[in-house]
């Protein structure tokens, strides 16, 4: 009977310790898990960091651009008024000149289409 009840206190000791090796494996899964979504969180952040990186270069080539282009044509738009106004300047007394003669000087004549009434 004892040998029977030492055999039945050995499987009760295996089998607590087989329960607690389960509890210690399960433990450390859960540890692993928690270490890895760290890890995948890390990550994460770094690769968003670095296409936000990427993003804003991009953004300041394309924003600096657009601001060198319309800067450009601000430029090019005053030389045409500069132009405009000197051409303006140059010309602007003798095409006076020429209206003012036109309507001073009238010289009146008879129209070819017209006849005298009887």
């Amino acid at each position: 009977m004892t040998s029977q009840s030492q055999g039945i206190h050995q499987l009760l000791q295996a089998e607590k310790r087989a329960k607690d090796k389960l509890e210690e494996a399960k433990k450390r899964k859960a540890k692993r898990i928690k270490q890895a979504k760290d890890e995948a969180m890390v990550e994460i952040d770094q690769y968003r960091m670095q296409k936000d990186k990427e993003f804003r270069m991009k953004q300041s080539k394309v924003l600096g651009s657009q601001s060198s282009t319309s800067e450009e044509m601000e430029e090019q738009t005053l030389e045409a008024i500069r132009g405009l106004q000197g051409s303006y300047g140059k010309c602007a007394e003798s095409v006076l000149t020429q209206v003012l003669s036109m309507v001073c000087d009238v010289k009146p004549e008879i129209h070819a289409n017209y006849r005298a009434a009887d």
